[in-house]
């Protein structure tokens, strides 16, 4: 229970949950393990309605409320992380700026494929010397008479490189505003745009099933009716977008710690030691209690935030703090979780896939901001006047 729900949540997160185990779970360790994107497994998620599920429904959403599809999010997680980024990338980084800052053509002409499971969309702002560091894009738009020519590339972006990919949203800069600061824009561009190629990227630690990839654009030409929102806001935009993003890496890191807490209830259950089962030793069952302490205050952050934005308050600093915490608390899972199998927690197993949920918690800290960033923002935020 929680006061943050209600039936239609509990129904979407026992949709989503059956799916999960009956489909992805037995599946899943085998992509995982060869470095392959599922592509018929992703879309097999059109039946759960997911894609573009905060979308309105005359571009194909479902207009859920944000809270339910970082449900979605949160129970995919709980039993494999790449197929959780693939649908958090895609619903809060690739639906997510094209329906809030879109026009009614872009919207009318780029949503509904991207609603149904037919295409993925991908958002580009990392690049070789731009991250955390927004003002670092290289990537130029030159202004010519009949739209821009672009020349960049984009790094380690999730949804770029399969079959599904259908494009991506990106910042480019496009010269100096009047105070001589850079200026910045964001772009749509599809990916049978000339000049347009992408290259999956592999030798992974974590997310091994995930679409991971460089995209580089050699002389594209954008027509200006692909500039998403105004000229010079670009930055803004992919910014506003990355808060609603840190919402979904903070679902993944929750269900992700869930996951890994219900694999350590069970083996401590299963497994004994000196005559008794591990969960019998009070070191054992006092690491449980912490867990689930811990889980049950980030899903309690993580809702709140929901609440707030699907409510049109301000939630960018609760975003931070949720994706923060709840990427700790991954972190502190996986590994308790980890420690509690011992020996058997670090080969791989289906039954048991600890060792993957070790290794795919480690980004959680990284995407998205990363801890250190996302410190900055939550004391700025307490220390503006």
């Amino acid at each position: 229970m929680n006061a943050f729900l209600n039936e239609t949540h509990h129904a979407i997160r026992a949709k989503v949950r059956d799916f999960a185990e009956k489909y992805v779970k037995p599946v899943i360790g085998d992509f995982e393990a060869n470095e392959q994107f599922p592509v018929e497994l992703i879309r097999s998620l059109k039946s759960l309605n997911v894609f573009g599920m905060h979308a309105p429904k005359k571009y194909g959403g479902q207009g859920s409320d944000y809270l339910s599809y970082i449900i979605a999010v949160e129970e995919l997680a709980r039993v494999d992380s790449s197929v959780a980024a693939t649908l958090a990338a895609h619903n809060s980084l690739g639906v997510g700026p094209i329906m809030e800052f879109g026009t009614e053509e872009q919207k009318a002409k780029y949503l509904p494929p991207l609603c149904t499971a037919e295409n993925l969309w991908a958002f580009g702002l990392t690049e070789e010397n731009a991250g955390s560091d927004a003002q670092g894009v290289e990537t130029v738009a030159e202004e010519k008479a009949n739209g821009w020519l672009v020349n960049g590339h984009k790094k380690y972006i999730t949804n770029g490189a399969s079959e599904m990919s259908a494009g991506i949203s990106f910042v480019a800069k496009t010269g100096l505003r009047d105070d001589g600061r850079k200026e910045f824009t964001a772009f749509l561009v599809s990916q049978d745009t000339p000049g347009y190629t992408r290259q999956f990227m592999k030798n992974k630690l974590l997310w091994r099933a995930a679409d991971n990839g460089m995209v580089y654009l050699k002389d594209c030409h954008i027509p200006n009716e692909d500039m998403l929102g105004e000229r010079g806001e670009g930055i803004k935009i992919m910014l506003k977008t990355i808060d609603s993003g840190r919402l979904s890496i903070a679902a993944m890191g929750l269900g992700l710690a869930q996951g890994a807490f219900e694999m350590a209830v069970s083996f401590a259950k299963k497994r004994k030691q000196f005559g008794k089962a591990l969960a019998n030793f009070q070191v054992i069952s006092f690491k449980l209690a912490d867990m689930a302490m811990k889980i049950e205050t980030a899903r309690n952050t993580l809702y709140n935030a929901c609440w707030l934005k699907d409510n049109g308050q301000p939630f960018g600093t609760q975003a931070a703090m949720a994706k923060l915490y709840c990427s700790q608390v991954a972190s502190d899972v996986a590994s308790e979780a980890l420690q509690i199998f011992g020996g058997a927690g670090l080969f791989r197993n289906d039954d048991y896939p600890i060792e993957r949920f070790f290794r795919d918690q480690r980004l959680l800290s990284i995407g998205e901001g990363t801890s250190e960033v996302l410190r900055m923002v939550i004391s700025r935020s307490i220390l503006k006047d």
